[in-house]
């Protein structure tokens, strides 16, 4: 199976080992930031780098050809329809919340924010909308008292990023297909950025 990944800082980096390690081909990696821990990790592993015209979009140019699988790590542009469409099964992303909740860039901050005891994460479909998409897997995480958003993505959110980001791999390799089941939009809620 043939991936680009496009993401950014440590978790691409940990989504990049794992994609390794799980005996997939990362074809190309696409991040906004030449310089990212990312971008420098794929050289050093002689997977070549791609660094987007437009860092809050990747178009279907930066996909790898012959790409199966788009999966993004950290990633904040869009991927573009046409993008989508230059790999055989689309594209897959790991957001940090039990979506349809907490849409958005500050999920595991709203998290917290709102008090909610119970956390998540979820591989769900790129789609247009942003963290709109059909879920591939999903699962949940108490939150400590007292956590903040940095601790509860470090001790819980991130590991249970890979773990589910492997899970749907493994499906994938077996199956040809993604798993997928539509979002309850009646829990659907925005994360916006929070001002500091």
């Amino acid at each position: 199976m043939r991936i680009t990944l496009v993401g950014s800082r440590h978790f691409g980096v940990t989504t990049l080992n794992m994609l390794r390690q799980h005996g997939v081909d990362v074809v190309r990696v696409v991040v906004a930031d030449g310089e990212d821990r990312l971008a420098a990790t794929a050289r050093a592993a002689g997977i070549e780098a791609v660094v987007q015209a437009n860092p809050k979009l990747v178009v279907a140019s930066e996909i790898a050809p012959d790409t199966d699988l788009i999966i993004t790590a950290h990633s904040h542009a869009r991927v573009a329809k046409e993008a989508l469409a230059a790999a055989r099964l689309g594209g897959i992303g790991y957001h940090p919340s039990l979506l349809p909740r907490h849409r958005g860039m500050a999920a595991v901050e709203w998290t917290i924010k709102e008090g909610d005891p119970i956390a998540g994460g979820t591989v769900y479909h790129l789609a247009d909308r942003m963290d709109a998409g059909a879920i591939a897997a999903q699962d949940w995480c108490f939150v400590k008292k007292g956590e903040t958003a940095r601790q509860l993505w470090e001790r819980a959110l991130a590991p249970l990023g890979q773990k589910l980001l492997a899970e749907v791999i493994d499906y994938v390799k077996v199956h040809k297909a993604l798993p997928a089941k539509p979002q309850d939009e009646e829990f659907a809620t925005s994360a916006p950025n929070l001002s500091h």
